[in-house]
């Protein structure tokens, strides 16, 4: 698993991280949302919307907490440390960003995936 924050317009990459060896579809869009609040913040930013295609990561992120079956191993170790700081974060930070739904019936998949649906 792997994510990436872009810009809409053009496909502009802003950030990458992974890949991970084990990780969700869910977890990286959430994990994408909470970075991608962190760099708008720090860029002053405060008002830019954020698009992610899934609604379960926008709820996550609305509750503070995730609800994964992701086992804690060695293997998804790096993984939970980046999923406590973003939740973490979340307890500590408040944010203006609308965060919405990309409509992928409407504009097609995201830029910010990867190319890998089926």
């Amino acid at each position: 698993m792997e994510f990436q924050c872009v810009h809409t317009k053009d496909g502009a990459p802003i950030f990458h991280f992974g890949p991970f060896p084990v990780g969700t579809n869910n977890i990286g869009e959430f994990l994408g949302i909470v970075e991608g609040l962190k760099y708008l913040q720090k860029e002053n930013k405060l008002e830019m919307p954020l698009y992610t295609d899934s609604q379960t990561a926008i709820s996550w992120v609305r509750k503070k907490k995730v609800s994964t079956n992701l086992e804690r191993n060695e293997q998804t170790q790096k993984l939970w440390e980046m999923i406590d700081n973003a939740i973490l974060w979340l307890e500590n930070n408040t944010y203006k960003n609308p965060i919405l739904k990309w409509e992928t019936t409407k504009y097609g998949d995201s830029k910010a995936d990867f190319g890998r649906k089926r």
